[in-house]
């Protein structure tokens, strides 16, 4: 009956398949599940290297975004400082300009009311001299002729009328 052994269990084959089992999976173990665990903890070990860098990076990245950030706004105040320092030195430089105008019309105000002054006297003297010859000249009338009361008033309203015309 050979079907029979067919079915049949033979001892020892089951152990030496059951042997072979084992050796087997202590070979796969050994030289295929170990390199390959190897190598998945590298890689493993790798992936978070690289996630630590990027995070290292992305804290470096923030860090020079707000430093920049800080940056600017101080260009902006010093810029603004800037200006503003600007403005208070071109609003004191007009103040001068204004207080050198003003100087400078009062000067020639105080100059040109000196000339009127002076004119003034001038005209003054020259009139008191103008009135003293015209008195001359009535008193030369006066003691040329005789006169009488018309006269005299002629001479008077005469003396008052080239008075008038000389002021």
């Amino acid at each position: 009956m050979q079907v029979q052994e067919l079915v049949a269990i033979v001892p020892w084959n089951f152990v030496a398949t059951i042997c072979n089992l084992f050796i087997q999976m202590y070979l796969i173990k050994r030289f295929l599940f170990k390199p390959i665990n190897k190598v998945l903890e590298q890689r493993r070990a790798m992936a978070d290297r690289e996630l630590q860098e990027a995070r290292e990076a992305k804290k470096s990245a923030l860090a020079m975004q707000e430093e920049y950030e800080q940056n600017i706004a101080r260009a902006k105040d010093q810029a603004g400082e800037i200006i503003r320092e600007a403005r208070r030195t071109a609003d004191s430089q007009s103040e001068k300009l204004l207080q050198e105008a003003a100087r400078q019309a009062a000067s020639m105000k105080e100059s040109a009311e000196r000339e009127i002054s002076r004119e003034k006297r001038k005209a003054v003297t020259e009139a008191k001299e103008e009135i003293g010859g015209i008195a001359m000249d009535i008193a030369g009338k006066v003691i040329e002729r005789e006169i009488s009361q018309e006269d005299h008033q002629k001479l008077i309203e005469e003396f008052i009328a080239n008075v008038g015309e000389a002021s």
